[in-house]
């Protein structure tokens, strides 16, 4: 089991930055991958980082490339999502994710289970 506690997000205008922060506790056999998805009302949950722990090798989905930037501190518990730019249509609940791998083309943490945290608001206004 891993147990996820994120941090950070809040409003921003178009053209800022925000952070979030993930720390994973627990068995660590099922957080050798770990990401952010988003969901924004009405749409379908979409893959928007992902990061291998080890190999600090790093996925994006093409709508965030070039804006965010995943990474992972030291103790390999903590990942990182830095957002610049931010968008209007960025604005969604980002969910921190853990698993044991990315999904090969896509952003998406894998796994079986795929651990999630509680979510938090992220807000771009225009």
């Amino acid at each position: 089991q891993v147990q996820l506690v994120e941090s950070g997000g809040g409003s921003v205008q178009a053209g800022g930055s925000l952070g979030l922060s993930c720390r994973a506790f627990g068995d660590t056999n099922y957080s050798k991958a770990m990401g952010w998805f988003r969901q924004a009302p009405g749409k379908e949950r979409e893959g928007v980082a992902c990061i291998l722990i080890t190999h600090t090798d790093t996925y994006y989905a093409d709508s965030v490339k070039g804006r965010f930037t995943i990474s992972r501190d030291n103790d390999k518990t903590t990942v990182n999502l830095q957002m610049t730019s931010l968008k209007p249509e960025d604005t969604a609940i980002y969910y921190c994710a853990a698993g044991v791998g990315c999904s090969v083309g896509s952003a998406k943490v894998s796994g079986l289970p795929v651990f999630f945290g509680q979510g938090t608001q992220v807000t771009v206004s225009s």
